[in-house]
């Protein structure tokens, strides 16, 4: 009887088997279009919270507005003027996506303007004068924004009050600003001095026993919850719990590290659905779901690289999805990479209507037959039935 059970239960696993390695593969990959002809040096972007439009920044003052959902359309696209040829490092949508602020070297600090696509500079910059400014994200109220500096400095910015310094800087670059969708507290991740917690009133606590890994970027995509994640170099991870009544209690979770898998971690972004999107090295790409605590391969280093590896040579610069799994990547030289759900095609051949019949007919008849071999009382009532036709 335990040999004839394993046999079905074979047949089962054999019929399913293409399915299961097909959902190994999360997208397909495809090229859209690249922004221009040559090498642009793109570093950053940012979607607008209505999600129509992508803002990219690059180096020596580049600015481009392109289209969210149609970003291979270059009759969409708006090419602006900084004035400036500085590298421009970091780009932040006000909450209410009517403008957007601009981050870059040498205390470059520019506000970019939707409704006439201007990019002016902000008030008071002259207190960042010199210093290069790698990070920018406006708080959830919306009044006020806080930039990172490469020098570790963190400053405070409205346009009433132009900048003031938070204090209690750190001593290594300040790598990522991300803040609370509901609350107005922000985290801040660095080369080496730790992660932070900006309170609602701009005072910042850095975390205990966060300054021996490399951050390299802070995210926090769910409003429910009371939490952000920080991605360091060497793969790893730590989720943030933060105390909304009293933020220098906020703590950290236990550090993961994922070593399975290619690369390392280099940014990051915000995914559909509450979710992060990690950028790896080489090309790739790691999805991180809060609310489960998950984090899944959503590109892989060799899935690029099978596909373009001339692409897969480029680093990402940034990523952003319209629904789950199905949205585009940017890459550093401009080009637009769009991915999709991974579907399995079936070659409509006779053979293959013959295999599908064969499934479909066998599949419950295996399951029935199972059923049938492991249940004593439904063999007693067949042969019972056997007997009464017989006489």
């Amino acid at each position: 009887m335990r040999v004839s059970s394993l046999l079905p239960v074979s047949l089962i696993l054999i019929l399913l088997l293409p399915v299961v390695i097909a959902e190994n593969k999360q997208v397909e990959l495809s090229i859209e279009t690249s922004i221009a002809d040559y090498d642009i040096g793109i570093t950053n972007a940012a979607m607008a919270p209505d999600g129509s439009s992508v803002l990219i920044v690059g180096n020596e003052g580049y600015s481009h507005l392109i289209s969210a959902k149609n970003p291979g359309d270059r009759s969409l696209d708006v090419e602006l003027n900084s004035a400036r040829d500085n590298n421009l490092n970091d780009v932040a949508w006000h909450p209410r996506g009517e403008a957007a602020l601009i981050a870059g070297d040498f205390g470059t600090a520019l506000r970019y303007e939707k409704v006439d696509h201007s990019v002016t500079i902000v008030n008071g910059t002259g207190a960042i004068l010199g210093r290069d400014m790698g990070a920018v994200a406006w708080r959830s109220a919306g009044d006020y924004a806080y930039f990172g500096s490469d020098d570790g400095s963190l400053w405070r910015f409205s346009e009433g009050t132009g900048f003031l310094n938070l204090g209690n800087d750190g001593d290594s670059k300040v790598t990522g600003i991300s803040c609370h969708l509901n609350y107005d507290l922000c985290v801040v991740s660095t080369i080496s001095s730790g992660l932070g917690v900006i309170g609602p009133t701009h005072n910042i606590t850095w975390i205990s026993g966060t300054k021996t890994n490399t951050w390299i970027d802070v995210d926090c995509p769910d409003a429910q919850l009371n939490e952000c994640v920080a991605f360091a170099s060497g793969l790893r991870m730590i989720s943030i719990q933060l105390n909304t009544v009293d933020h220098t209690k906020s703590s950290v979770g236990n550090m993961v590290e994922y070593r399975t898998l290619e690369g390392d971690f280099i940014a990051a972004s915000r995914g559909y659905s509450s979710s992060s999107i990690i950028y790896l090295a080489p090309s790739g790409t790691v999805r991180y779901d809060p609310l489960n605590d998950v984090a899944k391969v959503q590109i892989s280093s060799s899935q690029m690289a099978e596909w373009d590896s001339v692409v897969a040579g480029r680093q990402i610069s940034y990523v952003w999805e319209n629904d789950f799994n199905s949205g585009f990547m940017l890459t550093s030289n401009g080009n637009i990479i769009a991915f999709e759900p991974y579907q399995i095609e079936i070659e409509n051949t006779m053979l293959t209507t013959i295999i599908l019949a064969a499934v479909t007919i066998s599949v419950p008849g295996v399951i029935i037959g199972l059923i049938y071999m492991n249940s004593p009382f439904l063999q007693r009532k067949y042969k019972q039935l056997m007997k009464r036709k017989s006489k």
